[in-house]
């Protein structure tokens, strides 16, 4: 997504050089959201992009993976050869992490790339027991997948709750209960001790019939092959960005998954793993190469800081969630959490800055743009479901 949407807005704001992009994988560039739901279950073959490079004039070197950058002499390395460039942007995106012991053992998958949907597809029509490892978001999409296909489902999360990365135990603890409903097994507080032919083995011995495990434990940067390369990486192993998305490199720029960058808005540095940042990035990176190729980069460069944004279909529901909520002071329910639908609102000093939505699509989108306003909310108001959050401004 954000090696594209860079390629695109350079075309749609005006940028007339050569444009070539460069991708490891040789399917047409697709879209991500879809492999853990519609190709997945067969109900599409892929997602291309509906986009016409060759009308935009852009180069596609499909396949060819790219192993090293060498800034000094503006290339980049890859098994075809150096390819030079005048600017760089890296959109290397993110790569799951592995459970230990598990690299190359047969029936362990992760689900990143289409051919990774591709290999998982048949196991669910075959309706195979499915463990699931990570009760994260990834996690809890498959699961609802496979449940979708007939499948016995089984999720096994080492903390005590799904989702213990990144919300609130009170908010993510009414999430637990939506496994059972659709006939989901989660087991918390559990770690793989081994995987077998057939079974996982949990620490402490439960044997769980697994005819496909698939691990959903977390992604990090895809920035392996920036060692050496003299860009500064951070501790997360993104590429350290600055708030115009340039890299500490000449010419070179970090954009989606791969990239962090400073937030004025919060505060601090964030790195976003979500479609939407893939999709607004590059509309900032265009537009500062264009003021950087005109000679009047700076202050006038454009800033990135959006509100971060992501969703996710799981277990019946569309879950929405707007902000950062790290440096909240106050949490607000908007309905019950057993109920079908709710929202949580995080507010600092009275001005939302994060919110989640659980089937309130409308709290949402008014939400974001209480955000962006950076209004002081009625809280007593703010937490009565019945009232618009438009409405809830001093």
């Amino acid at each position: 997504m954000a090696g594209v949407q860079t390629a695109v807005a350079l075309r749609e704001q005006g940028f007339t050089g050569p444009v070539t992009l460069i991708g490891a994988e040789p399917h047409q560039p697709y879209d991500r959201p879809p492999l853990s739901k519609a190709i997945l279950l067969g109900k599409a073959e892929d997602s291309a992009f509906d986009i016409d490079f060759e009308a935009l004039d852009v180069e596609l070197r499909l396949g060819v993976e790219v192993t090293g950058v060498r800034t000094g002499a503006h290339e980049v390395d890859t098994a075809a050869g150096p390819v030079p460039y005048d600017v760089l942007v890296l959109a290397t995106g993110a790569e799951p992490i592995t459970l230990p012991g598990t690299r190359g053992v047969p029936g362990v998958h992760l689900l990143r790339t289409l051919d990774d949907a591709a290999r998982l597809r048949p196991l669910l029509t075959e309706q195979h027991d499915i463990v699931v490892v990570g009760a994260g978001w990834i996690g809890a999409e498959f699961a609802t997948a496979a449940r979708q296909a007939g499948c016995a489902v089984t999720v096994v999360e080492a903390a005590d709750r799904p989702l213990a990365g990144t919300m609130p135990a009170e908010v993510a603890a009414p999430m637990a209960a939506w496994y059972g409903q659709y006939g989901a097994e989660l087991v918390t507080g559990a770690r793989v001790a081994t995987v077998e032919p057939g079974a996982v083995v949990l620490v402490g011995g439960r044997r769980i019939p697994a005819g496909a495990v698939v691990v959903g434990i977390g992604a990090r940067p895809a920035t392996g092959l920036l060692e050496d390369s003299g860009i500064q990486l951070g501790p997360d192993g993104s590429v350290v960005a600055d708030r115009h998305l340039r890299a500490s490199a000449p010419d070179v720029y970090a954009v989606g998954d791969c990239a962090s960058y400073p937030s004025g808005r919060y505060g601090e540095r964030l790195l976003v793993h979500h479609w939407d940042n893939a999709l607004q990035g590059p509309r900032t990176v265009a537009a500062n190469i264009l003021t950087d190729a005109a000679g009047k980069g700076g202050p006038g460069a454009e800033v990135y800081d959006p509100v971060p944004y992501f969703w996710s279909e799981q277990f019946g529901r569309f879950v929405q969630y707007a902000g950062h909520h790290a440096a909240a002071d106050t949490l607000l329910w908007r309905g019950r959490p057993d109920d079908d639908t709710w929202s949580v609102l995080w507010l600092r000093e009275e001005k939302l800055v994060a919110l989640l939505a659980v089937g309130r699509a409308r709290d949402l989108a008014q939400g974001r743009r209480l955000i962006l306003s950076e209004a002081v909310l009625d809280p007593e108001r703010a937490a009565d479901p019945s009232v618009p959050l438009k409405a809830v401004a001093r």
